[in-house]
C-alpha cells in the first residue's frame, strides 16, 4: 500500500503535517532552485506565517531526500491548488477556534455584566435602607412628655 510519502503528488493529511515553532501545521513545497545540488524536485514542509515584517519564518522539514522526478506543469498547477486549499482549511480552521473562543468570552462578559448588575441593584437597596434608617420620624411636642415650652409634664396618677 503506498502513502503520501511515496506519491510526489500526493499530500499528507493536514494531522500528520509537522507542526513549527509559531503553532502552525506546516505547508508541503516542491524545491525548485538548482541549489543546493540533488534537492530540486524534492518535497518539504514549510511554516505559512509571514510576520509583521514580512519575514517568513525558517522553520523547513525535508521529506524526500532525492529528487522524486519531474512534475509537469498541470501537475504542479494541482499541486498549488491543493495546497492553497489545505492552506484555506487551517484558516477555516483557525478562525472556527477562535469565533469558539470569542463565544466563550462574551458569555463571560454577560455573566459578569449580570453580576454587576445585581450588585448594584443591592448596592441602591442597602443605600436607600440606611436613608430610612438615619432619618428619624417627626415627632409632636407632647409625644416625649414634653410640653410646648420644653418642660417635663408631671403624669397624674
Amino acid at each position: 500500500m503506498s502513502t503520501w510519502r511515496d506519491d510526489p503528488n500526493a499530500i499528507p493529511p493536514w494531522n500528520e503535517r509537522p507542526k513549527c515553532h509559531c503553532g502552525f501545521r506546516t505547508w508541503l513545497q516542491v524545491w525548485t532552485d538548482p541549489l543546493p545540488q540533488g534537492k530540486k524536485g524534492c518535497r518539504f514542509f514549510k511554516c505559512p506565517d509571514i510576520d509583521d515584517d514580512f519575514k517568513a519564518c525558517t522553520f523547513m522539514q525535508w521529506i524526500d531526500t532525492r529528487p522524486l522526478g519531474r512534475v509537469s506543469l498541470k501537475e504542479e498547477q494541482e499541486r498549488r491548488v491543493r495546497q492553497q486549499q489545505i492552506c484555506l482549511k487551517g484558516k477555516e480552521d483557525e478562525l472556527k477556534r477562535r469565533r469558539a473562543e470569542l463565544g466563550q468570552r462574551e458569555a463571560a462578559l454577560k455573566i459578569q455584566e449580570e453580576q454587576f448588575q445585581a450588585r448594584e441593584a443591592q448596592f441602591k437597596r442597602e443605600t436607600e435602607e440606611q436613608k430610612n434608617w438615619y432619618k428619624e420620624p417627626a415627632q409632636s411636642s407632647t409625644s416625649d412628655g414634653r410640653n410646648k415650652k420644653g418642660k417635663f409634664l408631671r403624669s397624674t396618677q
